[in-house]
């Protein structure tokens, strides 16, 4: 019969890793392009947009046009981010492949 503490104590050390992981990816930040570089935008690790960056020729384009490009560069970002905080969890976890919203009942 497996010791209960032992389960515990693996279960609060992978409670501490992952509150390690999360505050890691808070800090990633990834930049989303679009449009061949026409707008850029940064996310942050928390998913909070950064800073958007519309290029002069960008500028030149119809309202709809660059709402497009933004929404497409922060797609972008936001995909970036996933890869990037899934590859962070992992190195944390030994590879474990558990999400990044993944909380443990402690």
């Amino acid at each position: 019969m497996p010791n209960f503490n032992d389960m515990l104590s693996k279960a609060k050390e992978m409670q501490e890793k992952m509150r390690e992981a999360q505050d890691l990816i808070k800090n990633i930040e990834v930049e989303g392009e679009s449009g061949g570089n026409l707008v850029k935008v940064i996310l942050k690790g928390d998913y909070e947009l950064k800073s958007i960056i519309i290029s002069e020729e960008a500028k030149k384009e119809k309202i709809e046009i660059i709402n497009d490009l933004i929404i497409a560069a922060f797609n972008n970002a936001k995909e970036k981010l996933k890869k990037k905080s899934a590859d962070e969890l992992s190195k944390i976890t030994g590879g474990l492949n558990l999400p990044p919203d993944f909380k443990l009942p402690f």
